[in-house]
């Protein structure tokens, strides 16, 4: 049975995957903003919102909210992306009305106590702290940064120390107002649910929201560039990125192909070049990253800073060999790996609820899996040649290098190697 789609009277969209013989139930309120819709001086903010309603909501404590929960069988747990954010619930197969409730509570009447923002403020700071010693988040922060210089795409996440500093309570709840406004929300329930009951806990617990939603975002442009620092670490740490497709474009499998071929897998060109054959890395992967008008393909590696400079150039070498078509046996394998990850993903109820709110916010439908399968069997390979040509064609790269001094030329030799 395909997933059902209904719109509230305010715009909120809810979406139905009964799964039969399931014993629970996944539920996902996403909202279809995130950081990528702040400004440089809300930088971090729909982040820490989302900390911050977990403090208190719906007259509920931050202990309240869990233990209500966890004491039906479920979990709960929240994520903040650059384009959505989301709210999901994991729960025993009657545990839907609690957990749309609670969700709700979170979604439109958190408490927002100002002893809580203060004390959530320093916990970010934390993880911003965090992020910053930790090598490999930090070069993709790096990386990303030079990628999108200038804008929302270019910031972390988290934000800043001084950014989310300037919240209040009062500015952070009309944040949330615009951020969770209804037209920009869908409800996703997959697992034991029945559509009826979905339906009726919709309308009880979002029929009532209103409120406009923030603008929408600016087009991203690719600008490239590149960052490294020195640091004393064991390993350099390399993340070279390349401009792509957005997921609505019509190679958005292409890429998603071509970045499996590249380094998806332990049978990936990069692997068995730089892992198998030469022992220059213990850790390198690609890997495509889409976002709704533009994408990435990207790579990272890890490995010893005197290998960083061939390692560079080993990856550009097989970056342009893709220009050509590759063989039919390769990419029938990564045709079934991308497939095999699909179908396999639909096997977990949040997975579904998941990827349903967001095919929903993407493209106002959810899409058929064999469709997507046949879209994916479709791809060629000179389709996939051109792109990476296309990919090359602009000769910009955001390239960011951390670890030892020695490494850092390894930018310069990666541009060099595959732009000339």
């Amino acid at each position: 049975m395909s997933p059902r789609v209904h719109r509230l009277a305010n715009g909120v969209r809810v979406v139905c995957d009964p799964l039969p013989g399931w014993q629970t139930v996944a539920l996902s309120v996403v909202a279809g903003r995130g950081a990528r819709f702040e400004d440089a001086a809300h930088s971090g903010w729909s982040h820490l919102l989302e900390h911050m309603v977990f403090k208190g909501a719906g007259g509920r404590s931050a202990k309240d909210i869990v233990e209500v929960i966890e004491a039906e069988g479920g979990h709960i747990n929240a994520a903040t992306g650059y384009e959505r954010t989301s709210f999901q619930i994991r729960a025993l197969k009657h545990g839907l009305d609690l957990g749309s409730s609670v969700i709700a509570d979170l979604v439109l009447r958190p408490t927002m106590d100002a002893g809580d923002l203060a004390r959530e403020k320093q916990v970010v700071g934390q993880e911003i702290a965090e992020a910053a010693d930790t090598p490999d988040d930090l070069v993709f922060e790096l990386a990303q940064e030079a990628a999108f210089a200038g804008q929302p795409l270019g910031r972390p996440i988290l934000g800043t120390a001084k950014s989310i500093k300037a919240a209040t309570p009062e500015t952070l709840g009309a944040w949330r107002a615009a951020l969770y406004a209804p037209e920009t929300l869908v409800v996703s329930a997959a697992g034991a649910v029945d559509e009826d009951e979905l339906l009726k806990l919709a309308e009880r617990d979002y029929g009532a929201a209103s409120g406009a939603g923030l603008a929408a975002a600016e087009p991203a442009a690719f600008a490239g560039g590149t960052k490294t620092v020195a640091k004393r670490l064991e390993q350099a740490n390399l993340v070279f990125l390349l401009p792509a497709v957005g997921v609505r474009d019509r190679d958005y499998f292409a890429l998603r192909l071509l970045a499996e071929m590249l380094g998806g897998g332990m049978a990936s060109r990069l692997f068995q070049e730089a892992r198998e054959i030469r022992g220059l890395a213990y850790a390198i992967d690609a890997y495509s990253e889409t976002y709704a008008d533009t994408g990435i393909l990207g790579v990272f590696a890890g490995c010893d800073a005197k290998d960083a400079g061939e390692l560079a150039e080993v990856t550009a070498t097989q970056i342009k060999a893709l220009t050509e078509p590759v063989g039919l046996g390769e990419l029938a394998r990564a045709k079934a790996q991308l497939k095999g990850s699909m179908f396999m993903g639909r096997e977990s109820a949040l997975a579904r609820s998941e990827q349903a709110a967001g095919q929903v916010l993407l493209f106002g439908e959810t899409l058929d899996p064999d469709a997507v399968a046949a879209e994916i069997d479709a791809v060629t390979r000179e389709q996939i040649a051109a792109l990476t040509a296309k990919i090359l064609q602009p000769g910009k790269a955001a390239t960011a290098i951390l670890g030892p001094k020695t490494s850092l030329p390894a930018a310069g030799r990666f541009e060099q190697a595959l732009f000339g």
